[in-house]
């Protein structure tokens, strides 16, 4: 348990405007990690491995990308007590993203709108700042999330995807494709059929090749929305069968405010985080292991808020979750409570390397 309780630190915190809060964070996150003073907010780790997608995982809890677009905070992030963390989203080129402001909170309904619009340093940057940190010295993993500059056409996305692909493959326990973020013009119509067959196909060509350069096979995993008809999880699951991907990620942000109309901030504009998209993030993950069989990694995420509520991710078919939000609302205790509920519950079998299926 951290030494320096998170409610004593969040009414500070949410007497700020979030976006200040979440910098301030960082700041002091990056400016403590690998110091003495990590304790105050550093918890013990709860050790509850699991094979997947041909990694060790060393416990089922981990950290969603967004809180760390920069990968400054990997060590701290890492001191919570995550088994995995991932950083990003990064794109090729730096970018301030959309303007301010673009950070809203919903506390009746422990909930987050933001419309950051993926605002980063930059790939070189990012890969600085991976290689700075030793949390993959310690046997954790690092997931590595990518995507596109706003201002690259949408039908020329696929080289921005290539281009960060090569940068953080050799520094990638695994790479995540993020097609599913409200925040980045027409960003989502990337999961449509054809757009999405397209992507992966590049995407997994480029993988082989990097394969072979580098001696190592780096897991792909896909990002997608809550905001998604079956029959478009269905078309989404045979892609990622066809193109040989290692896992999806379920789900990102919604853009649906019908749990939280009437609220202040209920009409801003952007992805809609917390509590009000559990049930439509449980929905997509059981209808993915509908489609997708017993043996296919899905990591579970939105509105984990309790130990409870990820629990219930992995009776929808989840083999492990991610948090966000909740972190943010409920602090690092958040990360030891669900990680001991999940050591008394046994992991799915695991789940042996798989071939691309071709159709």
């Amino acid at each position: 348990m951290s030494l320096l309780p998170y409610g004593l630190a969040r009414p500070f915190l949410f007497g700020l405007d979030p976006e200040t809060a979440h910098e301030l964070t960082l700041h002091s996150l990056a400016r403590l990690q690998g110091t003495p003073l990590q304790l105050a907010y550093a918890n013990g780790f709860v050790a509850d491995p699991v094979e997947l997608a041909g990694l060790r995982f060393p416990n089922r809890v981990g950290l969603a990308a967004g809180l760390d677009k920069n990968a400054r905070c990997i060590d701290a992030l890492g001191a919570i007590g995550f088994g995995f963390v991932e950083v990003g989203t990064v794109t090729p080129l730096a970018q301030p993203g959309n303007p301010k402001p673009r950070m809203f909170r919903l506390p009746r309904a422990n909930a987050l709108i933001n419309r950051l619009g993926f605002n980063n340093d930059g790939l070189e940057a990012f890969i600085g700042n991976v290689q700075r940190s030793s949390f993959r010295a310690k046997g954790r993993l690092l997931g590595l999330n990518i995507g596109k500059n706003a201002a690259t056409p949408i039908e020329k996305a696929a080289c921005d995807y290539l281009v960060c692909l090569d940068g953080v493959y050799p520094h990638a326990d695994y790479v995540t494709i993020n097609i599913s973020s409200p925040n980045t013009r027409n960003l989502r119509a990337l999961q449509s059929d054809e757009a999405l067959d397209s992507l992966l196909g590049a995407i997994a060509s480029q993988r082989e090749a990097l394969a072979r350069q580098h001696g190592r096979r780096v897991p792909l995993f896909v990002k997608i929305a809550p905001d998604l008809d079956e029959a478009q999880v269905e078309v989404i699951a045979a892609t990622l069968r066809r193109h040989g991907m290692d896992g999806v990620i379920a789900t990102n942000t919604t853009i649906s405010r019908a749990a939280i109309q009437g609220m202040p901030h209920a009409e801003e504009a952007g992805g809609l985080s917390g509590a009000p998209v559990f049930e439509a993030s449980n929905r997509v993950i059981a209808q993915l292991r509908a489609a997708l069989g017993p043996g296919f990694p899905i990591v579970g995420v939105g509105g984990i808020m309790s130990a409870a509520d990820a629990l219930a991710k992995l009776r929808a078919g989840a083999d492990v979750v991610q948090i966000y939000t909740g972190l943010i609302y409920r602090g690092p205790q958040l990360v030891d409570d669900i990680a001991r509920a999940f050591r008394r519950v046994p992991a799915a079998p695991a789940h042996p390397p798989r071939s691309p299926v071709h159709s």
